[in-house]
């Protein structure tokens, strides 16, 4: 199944269940405010396995901001207790919907980063697979032990210095009126990077939470948000349109631990 795309449809994904092809599923619904696992136990495709954005694919929040990079040993060790296998294709999806919170964006990315070479993204989400009346369960799911390698490095990531550096084109995936800092619901600090342009994620998808071209100019590009993941939606939105990004991992939470970093607000700039 290996391919430079990152995206996989509902029907290309129900022909591969079908097909019993050896496959792994990872169901990483998540939000700020809902439980994933409580929404996967009330039902989740057949064969996935649930994944904990938080405690299972980022290391654990300080300094580094609130979703920082894992390490790569506790990584390895996860990724095989889910069943992420060497040879094997691994498909993750999250709730979907027209208001993407990034979960499989960031898992993708995590995993491609961690040197796994074929992950897809399910199209949609899980909204996308029952609105085409699929079947899901609430069968518990035991995987098999993997025997994935982790080898970091197979995402480009930025840090603060990329992110201040006037060459690049930094991206700003909040909504706006956080960009603009007239809100701040999750950090302590309201405002954006200087120089960054606002480009919510919301507006990677159609009304049906499809993923759809976006339009950036420049030729190193990377994103951030306020945790490193709705960013991840950006950086996958720019991968399927053949427009390599980095993602600045630590990203707000993390630019705003240090308080001689300039802070911006209002509109960007012209």
């Amino acid at each position: 199944m290996t391919t430079n795309r990152a995206i996989l449809d509902v029907a290309a994904l129900a022909e591969l269940v079908r097909s019993a092809q050896p496959l792994t599923m990872l169901d990483v619904r998540w939000s700020l405010a809902k439980d994933g696992r409580a929404a996967y136990s009330l039902g989740h495709l057949p064969g996935a396995v649930f994944a904990d954005l938080d405690e299972d694919l980022c290391g654990p929040p300080g300094d580094g901001g609130r979703h920082p990079l894992p390490d790569p040993a506790a990584l390895e060790a996860t990724l095989r207790r889910l069943g992420v296998r060497a040879g094997h294709p691994v498909v993750v999806y999250d709730a979907g919907g027209a208001g993407p919170t990034g979960a499989a964006a960031r898992a993708w990315w995590t995993l491609r980063w961690a040197g796994v070479p074929d992950v897809r993204v399910l199209d949609g989400g899980f909204a996308a697979w029952v609105a085409a009346g699929l079947s899901v369960t609430t069968d518990p799911v035991e995987p098999d032990e993997g025997d994935i390698t982790v080898i970091p490095g197979g995402m480009p990531v930025w840090t603060e210095r990329d992110a201040s550096d006037p060459a690049n084109t930094l991206l700003d995936a909040r909504v706006g009126a956080r960009y603009r800092g007239e809100t701040e619901p999750v950090d302590r600090v309201a405002g954006h990077i200087p120089g960054a342009r606002n480009l919510p994620a919301a507006e990677t998808v159609d009304e049906r939470g499809l993923l759809k071209p976006i339009d950036v100019q420049g030729d190193r590009v990377g994103a951030y948000c306020g945790s490193g993941v709705t960013a991840a939606q950006l950086v996958l939105a720019l991968h399927e349109q053949g427009v390599p990004a980095a993602l600045y991992v630590g990203s707000w939470s993390h630019w705003i631990t240090d308080p001689g970093r300039p802070v911006a607000t209002g509109e960007e700039p012209a």
